[in-house]
């Protein structure tokens, strides 16, 4: 499964630039949807396209490790 670290991003955006950064912004400015970028967050195992995880990754100027994490299941 993998794991996305969007709310840690978001936050440590706003920590960053001392301001509100809200989901609304990261669509407007990235183009992904904001229902997408919701079910990002809130639905675990939620899939995405890899337009999205480059798209992402540009806007918060960060590798893909620290957008997602793979999280091995047990069997």
């Amino acid at each position: 499964m993998l794991r996305y670290h969007l709310k840690e991003l978001i936050a440590d955006k706003e920590f960053k630039e001392g301001r509100r950064v809200t989901i609304a912004e990261v669509a407007k400015e990235t183009g992904i949807n904001r229902m997408t970028l919701s079910k990002i967050i809130n639905h675990r195992g939620h899939s995405t396209v890899t337009d999205n995880l480059d798209k992402l990754c540009n806007y918060f100027e960060c590798p893909i490790e620290r957008l997602v994490t793979h999280i091995q299941e047990e069997e």
